[in-house]
């Protein structure tokens, strides 16, 4: 471990490493570069003090950059123990960068690195999950009043902050970055789908063509990766709890049925809900022999490792990131990145160019709470319209595509009420 006076990594000596993986990161994120020469002499972010909590990759290294090049004060830490890249945090470090993260941190550890990052008094907050802002709101509520707005990454974290809230307890506004359709609709669907079969196959090596491939929840992050599976060959089955959601799967060629009926069958399971409990014990009773159990979803709650450590007779590190629980019947079972968000845990995450998009949204929420936070209503706020129509047009531009333009008269007739047959 290599610690300096505003920073903790793994080890400094990996920083040429981790910079050539910034590189090509930004090499590949043509929204979020644009954004940081235009910003970069007016610097907007001038006298912010900005702590992050969002998964330490190459890809939030870009973001990092921009907001530095954009005038902020910056110190970071990873919002999961299992999804730091340490080479990426050592050439952060190594700019000068306040970064606490490492692969493989304990939980005390976990929160240690969130405080530390709360030690320079932020004046904004950027999160995926909420835990940086929980943290402020339980154990440094002192800080609350300094800061003037957040944003947010995620779905589980957008909805713990809608529930705050709504109780009254939030203390200062918050972005919900999460949900811009320029994030949503591309981030959790391409980016989920593609980077979770990633690190399915990166931990196991398995043939998908052929497998039944349970995905639990079909919701945007569900949809993309049953979507992922489904072309590489597996036959794809979804358990639901939102009929609505189930119906659409089902007409989408997807075979809907419970988990009780999908665990006698499924080759391998991705949990993608954000809920508890959803792969349990009397599941694990009735797998297959070589079944695989993975989560896409934000914490490392889905499936009941509890549970499986307690029905096991014996349990090995067969694959880096793969645990084979050999049950008292014989049967092996397949944990895959201690049940954290195999995507990440297991592989390097979403591709740069989905979360190209899905950081320009982060950037832009920083220079709006930075000049209208203080004036905002203590409550989770959408993103602009406006905003997510210009994201999208700069990406489309940046992949050389052209789209149509209303004509005048086609606006006035899209307004007009009076048209009729």
């Amino acid at each position: 471990m290599t610690t300096g006076s505003n920073f903790k990594v793994k080890d400094l000596s990996m920083a040429e490493d981790g910079q050539m993986k910034i590189e090509w990161a930004e090499s590949r994120m043509p929204v979020l570069m644009a954004l940081r020469e235009k910003y970069r002499e007016s610097q907007p972010l001038k006298g912010q003090r900005i702590a992050g909590c969002l998964h330490v990759t190459k890809e939030t290294a870009v973001l990092i950059r921009t907001l530095k090049a954009a005038g902020a004060e910056v110190a970071w830490s990873g919002c999961n123990p299992l999804s730091t890249q340490d080479d990426v945090a050592a050439a952060l470090a190594a700019d000068g960068i306040s970064v606490y993260a490492w692969h493989g941190l304990s939980v005390e550890e976990f929160y240690w690195a969130i405080d530390r990052t709360l030690d320079f008094k932020p004046t904004l907050t950027l999160d995926d999950g909420a835990d940086l802002i929980m943290r402020v709101h339980t154990k440094h509520l002192e800080l609350a009043p300094g800061i003037l707005g957040g944003t947010e990454e995620t779905t589980t974290g957008v909805h713990r902050l809608r529930a705050m809230a709504k109780d009254g307890k939030l203390l200062y506004p918050i972005l919900a970055v999460n949900d811009a359709e320029t994030k949503w609709d591309f981030d959790n669907v391409y980016g989920t789908g593609q980077s979770s079969i990633d690190g399915i196959l990166r931990a196991t090596s398995v043939l998908l063509a052929g497998k039944n491939f349970v995905v639990a929840g079909y919701g945007h992050c569900g949809k993309g990766t049953a979507a992922r599976a489904k072309g590489m060959g597996c036959n794809v089955i979804v358990t639901e709890v939102k009929p609505t959601a189930a119906l659409k799967a089902t007409l989408e060629g997807m075979r809907v049925m419970t988990m009780d009926e999908a665990a006698a069958v499924g080759d391998i399971f991705i949990t993608a809900t954000g809920m508890r409990d959803v792969l349990v014990g009397r599941h694990f009773e009735r797998m297959k022999d070589g079944a695989i159990l993975c989560n896409t979803g934000h914490y490392d709650v889905e499936i009941d490792i509890a549970a499986l450590n307690e029905m096991a007779t014996s349990k090995r590190t067969i694959r880096p990131n793969c645990d084979e629980y050999v049950m008292n019947d014989g049967r092996r079972l397949y944990l895959l990145a201690n049940g954290r968000l195999v995507n990440l845990a297991a592989a390097e995450g979403h591709p740069s160019e989905v979360m190209d998009m899905s950081f320009a949204n982060q950037f832009l929420g920083m220079l709006r709470m930075a000049k209208e936070g203080g004036n905002l209503d203590k409550t989770v706020h959408d993103v602009s319209p406006e905003q997510d129509q210009e994201l999208a047009s700069i990406k489309l531009e940046t992949m050389g595509l052209s789209i149509d333009r209303l004509t005048p008269e086609q606006v006035a007739y899209a307004t007009d009420y009076l048209q009729g047959t």
